[in-house]
């Protein structure tokens, strides 16, 4: 059997983002890799951080005003929601390895809860966070 072109089998392409109408469950799996790539970040922030205060005074103070200014703010809150949605997402992930939960109404509201579930706990820590300070 030749290679050319002509006798080239067409083979069915697999279908791509435009094809499938979104659901929660994929969006879901696509943010929970998103919080990996935040939390990424967030480490190396942390190590930032870490570094400063070791370095000396000044320098920590100069790390610990970007950290509490507006931006910095923002960004520990958002880095806070991905840890917990990530941990969060793992514990789904580890439930789904005992083999149970793969009911698909039951999957639905697993991505529902796992969503509410960080949120409220995001502002749980930080309310915390305050109250201690």
């Amino acid at each position: 059997m030749s290679t050319t072109p002509q006798n080239k089998v067409q083979r069915p392409l697999s279908p791509h983002l435009q094809i499938y109408k979104p659901m929660l469950t994929m969006t879901m799996s696509i943010v929970h890799r998103i919080t990996g790539i935040i939390l990424f970040f967030a480490t190396l922030l942390l190590t930032w951080w870490l570094i400063a205060a070791a370095a000396g005074p000044e320098y920590f103070v100069y790390v610990e005003g970007l950290l509490t200014s507006i931006i910095g703010r923002l960004f520990l809150f958002g880095a806070t929601w991905a840890l917990l949605h990530h941990a969060v997402g793992g514990l789904k992930h580890l439930l789904w390895d005992t083999g149970r939960g793969f009911d698909l109404k039951f999957i639905e509201v697993l991505a529902k809860g796992s969503l509410i579930t960080s949120i409220v706990l995001t502002f749980i820590v930080w309310a915390i966070a305050y109250g201690v300070r």
